[in-house]
């Protein structure tokens, strides 16, 4: 089927076939975006004949759902250099292609992150001046929004100073679209808040943020600790892949036991089962404030077009919320914006860009 141009109503381009739970579940997920009231029409990728009786069902979506057909799936095993070989005709490059062409305004896949971030940057390019994209969550914290911003979760593993300066500009972009916030407060997450504390790149980049936050409109705050993340302290926070990646893990695993011992102690006598119920509704308003299904999806900042990777666990109620935010990035028009944000400090000389480097080999081994 030919993907039809842009018709000036916003267009949210759909990978049905990533994730756990399979194509049922994103469908379902698209029916929940649906009735929000927006406007928005999807574009659902992925093979027509498993795709049209699952949106057969839902006679809802019959005006909102265009279904393209992409007979070919991304494995969440497979390894991003295999993936890429073989991209046309899978579910996620035809996403990401309708993107590229500007018959979706953004693309949301629960599929692998790796194949989806080399995919992207191979589609869609990095914009002007960025060396490296991110990938940038809301985290629950008690900051002024409800959320901070955390980048990067895992998009590099590695970044070094000017990068680390460019998410701070990226990221407090996305605090100002996502969270509504005029003048973010923006840290860079280290061992210690001394400005002697933590390696040489990270004291270099603290000099590049700071000298970015006046033309990047910004609060610089300086360094923040692990302790930060959940604080109120900072609305964006800053670092690597590999330990951002590593605190977005731990924090779910520790939720996670957390959820688990609290069920065991209120199951433990007749006393405590009696006190769940009589706290039954102040768990319950604590488990929607910290319910990772309503902030799933991370962005990838710093590409020529939205993309917007939901967790591969989410089941519809998370897909749903990562596609509400596909919409609301859609709508503003972020990555022109982060692009603009990042050209303007390059050209003022505040983040001075590192050479250009061939796609990243960490992400396609």
């Amino acid at each position: 089927m030919t993907v039809p141009p842009s018709t000036g109503r916003l267009t949210i381009a759909v990978d049905a076939m990533g994730g756990d739970h399979g194509p049922a579940c994103v469908v379902a997920a698209l029916e929940k975006a649906a009735r929000d009231g927006d406007e928005a029409r999807f574009l659902l990728h992925g093979p027509e004949a498993e795709l049209e009786p699952l949106l057969a069902r839902r006679r809802a979506l019959s005006e909102r759902v265009e279904v393209v057909d992409a007979p070919r799936v991304v494995s969440m095993d497979d390894k991003p250099s295999a993936a890429v070989r073989t991209a046309e005709g899978t579910s996620m490059w035809a996403a990401l292609s309708s993107v590229a062409t500007g018959a979706a305004q953004a693309a949301v896949s629960c599929g692998n992150t790796g194949a989806l971030m080399v995919m992207a940057m191979l589609r869609l390019r990095k914009a002007e001046g960025v060396d490296r994209p991110a990938i940038a969550v809301f985290w629950p914290s008690r900051a002024r929004a409800g959320f901070s911003i955390a980048l990067d979760m895992g998009a590099d593993l590695k970044a070094d100073p000017t990068n680390l300066a460019q998410y701070a500009v990226m990221g407090a972009e996305y605090a100002r679209v996502g969270l509504d916030l005029a003048r973010p407060r923006v840290g860079l997450l280290n061992v210690g808040v001394e400005e002697m504390k933590g390696r040489a790149e990270l004291r270099a980049a603290r000099d590049l943020i700071a000298a970015a936050a006046t033309p990047g409109d910004f609060d610089w705050r300086g360094f923040v600790e692990g302790g930060d993340l959940f604080g109120d302290s900072v609305d964006v926070i800053v670092t690597d892949g590999f330990t951002g990646n590593v605190a977005l893990k731990t924090a779910e695993g520790a939720a996670a036991f957390i959820g688990d011992q609290m069920r065991a102690a209120f199951r433990h006598s007749l006393l405590s089962r009696l006190a769940a119920v009589a706290a039954m509704g102040t768990f319950s308003r604590l488990k929607k404030r910290i319910d990772p299904r309503r902030v799933n999806g991370g962005v990838f900042l710093g590409l020529n077009g939205v993309v917007v990777k939901s967790h591969g666990g989410a089941d519809a109620t998370g897909v749903a919320a990562a596609i509400r935010l596909a919409t609301r990035m859609g709508r503003t028009g972020f990555a022109e914006r982060v692009a603009q944000r990042v050209a303007l400090l390059a050209t003022d000389g505040a983040v001075s860009t590192a050479a250009a480097e061939p796609e990243r080999k960490a992400l396609a081994q």
